[in-house]
């Protein structure tokens, strides 16, 4: 047995064993990780979408949690093997005979490892063994592979490969299914006399998630209803003479104890809040009312709150302590005990000449004295070092904030609504949008909005709504 280590000499190369060179009894092998990345990676390249593979509610529900990796990735590992160590570059697969012995998971650490077990000159074919062993100890896969080896010494530098990433939204599903269990809320829905409109509600109450009360005029909502393709039946129907009187019908709604929670429909953000801020007949509390998206990044390792993009143009100190009250709020009910907040400003050091900067550091003061309690802030930081530990690193700040936050606090209304349209339509992103500070949660979806997101945005609503004990149920009809 030749136990030489058929590594590439030097770092870098791959040099390949031709067969005059290779030896009955040579080996190689290589150890991976296997991540769930790779399983979601390969469900993607092989088509092999078996839920077992890439759906962890099924894996819940019949498994032991845990996704099973596809066996086939043990196939790879010997594939890799003799592709870059033995023979090595230039070899051309003959065929593979493989027996699976036992699931992969995402976390396992296996070892392929390929044996000369026979030469045959006439074709310059080579038969291995084959075995993948797991961290364990456990054989998961053996076999045998024939291959033709390459007739000459070939060896060249490694190439660079391209970077995968997996962009997958399922950062909201967890909240989706938080709410299953859960009575549906009964929503007042401001207007919902377009497609997009009617179709958040009436799915959010398919989901079981809410149970929508359809607040506009009625003629319109049915048109709008028939035109989505829509059922109304069961549903209750409030007439309105248009989308003011609509807004104000609904938040009566809210106010008499028959809805707990408020959805905009196809009216104008402005014309819901009007009735909302009325002094006398709105929703109005001590708080300032404020807009957060609840973002699912595909490159970000968390659920991400952006606030406020929507709602306050130019805020000042006492409107960002309250956004940042209102955003910590909701954290909490999504689970977050500690929520780490970056206060973002375009530099990281304090400048009396960019107001950002100093509201930034006036914040992580009042949070130290406890006027902003229940989370960790930190700012000014520049948005790349709130979300990359890197590039906090790099340019030298300690922090515990740097890299990992949960809720980005932003400048004004304008930046805020760029990071939140840059992440959706450039990073991929989903965003469930919720005005806070008000008595009740207030749903605002998007005709650009996912189904994904709109139904997320209703579970935000019933998860914050139920926290303050508002439950009150539709009695439906129309």
């Amino acid at each position: 047995m030749n136990d030489k280590p058929t590594s590439p000499e030097p770092p870098g190369t791959l040099e390949s064993r031709p067969f005059d060179e290779i030896r009955v009894g040579d080996q190689a092998s290589l150890t991976r990780t296997l991540t769930l990345t790779d399983v979601k990676t390969f469900a993607v390249l092989s088509g092999d979408l078996n839920p077992t593979h890439v759906d962890e509610r099924f894996a819940r529900k019949y498994g032991d949690g845990r996704l099973v990796a596809h066996s086939m990735l043990s196939g790879a590992l010997v594939s890799s093997v003799l592709g870059n160590e033995l023979p090595g570059p230039g070899t051309r697969y003959v065929r593979q005979d493989l027996r699976f012995l036992k699931p992969l998971h995402a976390g396992d650490t296996i070892t392929a490892t390929v044996v000369v077990r026979e030469k045959r000159g006439e074709s310059r074919s080579v038969v291995l063994d084959c075995a993948c062993v797991n961290q364990l100890g456990e054989v998961v896969a053996e076999g045998s592979a024939e291959v033709v080896a390459p007739s000459a010494k070939v060896v060249l530098p490694r190439p660079e490969v391209a970077t995968i990433s997996v962009q997958t939204h399922d950062k909201f599903a967890a909240f989706v299914e938080k709410v299953k269990p859960l009575r549906p809320l009964a929503t007042a829905v401001a207007h919902p006399c377009s497609d997009a409109a009617i179709k958040a509600a009436v799915e959010a109450a398919a989901e079981g998630i809410i149970e929508p009360i359809l607040v506009g005029p009625v003629a319109k909502v049915r048109a709008a209803a028939a035109q989505a393709g829509v059922d109304l039946a069961g549903l209750r129907l409030v007439d309105a003479a248009h989308s003011h009187d609509a807004a104000e019908k609904a938040v009566a709604l809210v106010r008499a104890g028959e809805a707990g929670i408020l959805m905009k429909g196809s009216l104008h953000t402005d014309e819901l809040l009007e009735a909302v801020v009325k002094r006398d007949t709105g929703l109005r509390t001590e708080r300032r009312l404020s807009h957060a998206f609840l973002m699912d990044v595909p490159t970000y390792h968390k659920p991400l709150i952006v606030t406020d993009a929507a709602i306050n143009i130019t805020p000042t100190l006492s409107d960002k302590a309250d956004i940042c009250r209102n955003a910590i709020d909701l954290a909490h009910v999504l689970g977050i005990a500690r929520p780490k907040v970056a206060i973002l400003s375009a530099v990281e050091s304090v400048n009396e000449k960019i107001v950002s900067t100093t509201d930034a550091a006036s914040l992580c003061k009042m949070a130290e004295r406890g006027q902003i309690p229940g989370a960790l802030l930190d700012g000014p930081l520049a948005m790349d070092n709130a979300i990359s530990r890197e590039a906090a690193e790099i340019k030298g700040i300690v922090s515990e904030v740097a890299g990992d936050a949960d809720i980005l606090v932003v400048p004004d209304l304008v930046s805020g609504n760029m990071i939140a349209k840059q992440l959706t339509f450039m990073a991929n992103a989903d965003a469930a949008g919720i005005v806070l500070g008000a008595r009740v949660p207030i749903v605002l979806t998007s005709r650009a909005d996912s189904v994904r997101a709109r139904l997320t945005s209703c579970a935000l609503a019933v998860l914050l709504a139920t926290s303050r004990g508002a439950a009150p149920e539709a009695a439906g009809g129309s």
